[in-house]
């Protein structure tokens, strides 16, 4: 595993894509680092993980403990400002993800992808995202950016998005979506 304390660079990158003080779910969150991030600039946050040391570790985020992988979706029918995961790929939950972006939210997400079983783990394929997987995923989001492949440090190979779901009264992405604006 690729644990850390910061908070994903990728998720650092796109965070102002995230609504102010809008609420921000991390899905498979482990030690809440991404939910200390967020709640440090103002965001409600909160946390799903099967584990029970992710709630005792995140600083005192709501951490809902659940299997999201072989029980109910503990959300069912509420959306949020930002979904994010990192170093997690449930296919069947892929979805419910993207549904539970809440309208001018956004889906910040990045994982291992095809290719990592060649420098390390994870190395099956149920773990590691196929070409293009996550673009299909978000099709029916507005995808802000994506990539796929290799990263050195650590080496791993990753395929990462940010996608926004538009209001449908918008004609067009709102300032702080347009590509200058975070970067």
């Amino acid at each position: 595993m690729h644990r850390t304390e910061t908070a994903s660079l990728w998720v650092q990158r796109w965070t102002p894509l995230v609504p102010a003080h809008g609420t921000v779910l991390d899905v498979a969150c482990g030690q809440g680092r991404h939910l200390r991030w967020f709640a440090a600039r103002g965001h409600a946050v909160v946390g799903v993980d099967r584990d029970p040391i992710a709630a005792e570790a995140t600083g005192g985020a709501l951490v809902v403990r659940a299997d999201i992988e072989n029980g109910p979706w503990p959300f069912a029918g509420q959306r949020f400002d930002a979904v994010v995961v990192t170093n997690y790929l449930w296919r069947a939950l892929l979805p419910t993800l993207v549904d539970s972006v809440a309208e001018g939210g956004v889906l910040i997400y990045e994982t291992f992808a095809a290719g990592n079983e060649t420098v390390g783990r994870p190395a099956r394929p149920d773990f590691l995202l196929r070409p293009g997987e996550l673009l299909q995923a978000c099709a029916d989001l507005h995808t802000v950016a994506y990539e796929n492949g290799f990263l050195d440090t650590p080496e791993r190979f990753v395929q990462r998005i940010a996608a926004v779901r538009k209001r449908p009264a918008d004609d067009a992405l709102p300032a702080r979506f347009a590509l200058g604006a975070a970067g």
